[in-house]
């Protein structure tokens, strides 16, 4: 989301007649986007923006900083840096092209601070990095109340966008040749169209994967207290929807999940893990695992790792647990010390890693489509996705001028290793980026 955050505010800027340039040395506004979901991210923010004052050309220079810190410690940001002439949460990008023209004429502290939830926080205009993939916000903001996490504070209560703008961006996308989409939202799932037309998410899902020209659909991230039978079943019978959904469990502990306040248990959740592996496709399941909550015992970290050798994953995405500001968990005892903290992170990867060698090991000798996204010129192979979003790096006849970037092929598995599948071309190519 922070990606794609960065191209509407750069689409904002380009429309307004600012030209991109390569370093912040060069440049007349200097914009820094940030996230606050890590321990200490604040201190990594004011160290780079020192950075970017020492290293800024003589005369003016804007700076201005983006996004969740920016939400998260607002004017404070003018205070510790004075240098900073503007901070704009993610929640105002709407407001950009105002906010710029009081930065034009002269403004010193200008801020986008505003957590209105009467509007969908989709910008006019973005600059898309990608030329065959794009995404598209479809909610923005969380409910949840999760006691680690600050997304709340800083991205606001949750707001869905009509049905009908999301699919109108879709096809306008598909009609300039975009053929895979992501939709996005913190809780994507938990979408639920404001209009007449009440559509839920699966709904929207099935409908975005329906558009003429759209060959992949995915989305992230998804709750576990809103996930539905009835997203499996669209995916089913929607070709196009990626067979692959990433569902954060964070504990497999129910003890943890409670303290962390998750809105779910370890049966409710291996009951919706259920309708995965009952669907008539096969289902890549990742996950988000935090280590080291306050309070966690060992017997919490071996109901974790139970839980990875019942659920299987695909992959995950494993942190240590960071205290952040405003947060219920700052006040919790018991905190666990770093060194132990890394110990437990440890034994989760690399219980998951040797799930994951097991797990490709079987795609060995299958064929599957490959969505190309670069060459590797180090390995000289092609680098692309699985619709179970598996990372493919195969070798093609024609090498690095088969220009396959953004192009649809079939690739026989030859091998495997516990992040990754190798393979060859068996096919020819279909499907041209924008």
């Amino acid at each position: 989301m922070n990606v794609h955050d960065s191209e509407k505010v750069i689409g904002t800027l380009r429309e307004r007649g600012y030209l991109q340039v390569p370093t912040a040395e060069e440049a007349g506004l200097v914009l820094y986007n940030t996230c606050s979901i890590r321990d200490k991210a604040e201190q990594k923010v004011f160290n780079k923006l020192q950075n970017f004052k020492k290293g800024a050309k003589k005369g003016n220079q804007v700076f201005g900083v983006l996004g969740c810190v920016a939400q998260q410690e607002g004017e404070k940001i003018f205070d510790r840096a004075p240098h900073v002439s503007l901070v704009v949460g993610s929640a105002s990008y709407t407001k950009f092209p105002e906010l710029l023209v009081q930065i034009e004429q002269g403004g010193r502290r200008v801020t986008g601070l505003s957590l209105d939830t009467d509007e969908a926080f989709d910008t006019p205009y973005t600059r898309r990095d990608n030329p065959y993939r794009a995404f598209v916000t479809i909610i923005e903001g969380c409910d949840k109340n999760c006691s680690y996490c600050v997304v709340p504070f800083t991205r606001g209560p949750e707001r869905s966008r009509t049905a009908d703008s999301v699919i109108d961006e879709v096809r306008r996308l598909a009609d300039l040749g975009y053929t895979e989409i992501t939709l996005l939202g913190q809780n994507v799932n938990s979408y639920r169209d404001p209009s007449p037309k009440g559509w839920d998410f699966a709904d929207c899902l099935e409908q975005v994967g329906l558009v003429n020209g759209i060959r992949r659909v995915r989305f992230t991230t998804s709750h576990p207290r809103d996930f539905t039978k009835s997203i499996v079943e669209a995916i089913d019978a929607t070709p196009s929807l990626c067979n692959h959904i990433h569902l954060p469990v964070q504990s497999g502990s129910n003890r943890i999940l409670d303290g962390m306040q998750r809105l779910y248990t370890r049966e409710q959740y291996l009951e919706r893990i259920g309708w995965m592996k009952a669907a008539k496709r096969p289902m890549a399941i990742t996950t988000d695992i935090i280590v080291g909550f306050p309070g966690e015992t060992d017997q919490d970290i071996a109901d974790t790792l139970a839980l990875l050798d019942e659920v299987q994953y695909d992959a995950i995405f494993n942190f240590k647990y960071s205290p952040r500001p405003n947060t219920p968990a700052l006040v919790l005892g018991d905190q666990i010390p770093e060194e132990e903290k890394g110990r437990r992170h440890m034994q989760v990867q690399e219980r998951q890693r040797m799930i994951q060698i097991q797990n490709n090991a079987n795609y060995v000798g299958e064929t599957y489509e490959v969505h190309a996204e670069f060459f590797n010129l180090a390995t000289g192979q092609w680098v692309g996705k699985t619709t179970q979003h598996k990372t493919v790096n195969f070798s093609h006849p024609g090498g690095q001028g088969a220009q396959l970037q953004g192009q649809y092929l079939d690739v026989l598995v030859t091998r495997s290793g516990p992040v990754s599948l190798v393979g060859e071309a068996v096919g020819e190519a279909v499907g041209e980026a924008a």
